[in-house]
């Protein structure tokens, strides 16, 4: 007899619906909680966006750093002709047309400026355009990675405080009724830290790759101005090397072959 009656009470239990969890947390935690959800969630969409945008651009940066050599860049006659071989929005074309269009301009200078540091000063301008477009979006990142745990512990304080006025109300302050709202209000500390934690590894990752592409157009740029500075009689060391003539067939001496 009572065991029929105790599974006829745990039926109900059974077939029920979970009474804790993201959903009844997000409905006993009022506006405040859906809004600190709701700022979690659009935190973590523009994260990853901005990570496979910007993986899209380094890679395609560094795609253009493999095709210098294998165009035969350094090759060309001049600059003007190995630009044209670039691609028409790479990285790489955009530092050689502005040396380019920075020797034209050192010509129409009426202030004696040395040639060298005008190209140097326009080479590093360029560079740190094409560094300042990688790094747009990153601050984003840090910031989600640094704010991200607070907005989730906003939530929690909020859901724990109205979990607190609802026992006190009640005036019930068993483990049930406390253990079960302070457990929800917790969801939202662990989800700050969900959208906090790739952030920050996504932040440091496409900074170092960043730091590796900024090393390669240094290096570009040195390159390019070392090439512009001499007119094309310095180049990148392994380039334009003279090949070794081929050997020629050494000659039958005079009288060492006899007819018969």
């Amino acid at each position: 007899m009572m065991i029929n009656i105790l599974a006829a009470g745990a039926a109900p239990a059974a077939k029920g619906d979970n009474p804790y969890g993201l959903i009844p947390a997000l409905q006993e935690g009022g506006l405040i909680s859906q809004t600190v959800f709701g700022i979690l969630v659009l935190m973590s969409i523009v994260s990853f966006y901005i990570l496979f945008s910007k993986l899209f651009e380094q890679q395609k940066i560094i795609n253009q750093a493999k095709r210098i050599s294998q165009q035969g860049f350094w090759n060309s006659n001049s600059l003007r002709e190995g630009s044209a071989k670039l691609e028409k929005n790479s990285a790489y074309k955009q530092i050689v047309d502005d040396g380019l269009s920075a020797q034209d301009q050192h010509q129409k200078l009426t202030d004696p400026v040395e040639a060298h540091d005008w190209l140097h000063g326009s080479l590093a301008r360029s560079e740190a355009s094409i560094n300042s477009k990688l790094g747009t979006g990153l601050a984003f990142l840090a910031t989600v990675g640094a704010t991200a745990p607070f907005i989730g512990l906003f939530g929690t304080v909020i859901g724990i405080y109205r979990a607190l006025i609802k026992i006190g109300a009640a005036g019930q302050a068993s483990i049930d009724a406390v253990a079960g709202p302070v457990g929800e209000a917790l969801i939202m500390t662990a989800l700050g830290l969900v959208v906090a934690v790739p952030a920050v590894l996504a932040y440091n990752w496409l900074q170092r790759r960043n730091k590796s592409i900024a090393e390669d157009l240094s290096a570009f740029s040195n390159d390019v101005l070392g090439y512009l500075a001499s007119n094309g009689a310095v180049k990148p060391a392994g380039v334009g090397a003279a090949k070794p003539a081929p050997a020629k067939p050494a000659a039958a001496p005079a009288g060492g072959a006899t007819r018969a």
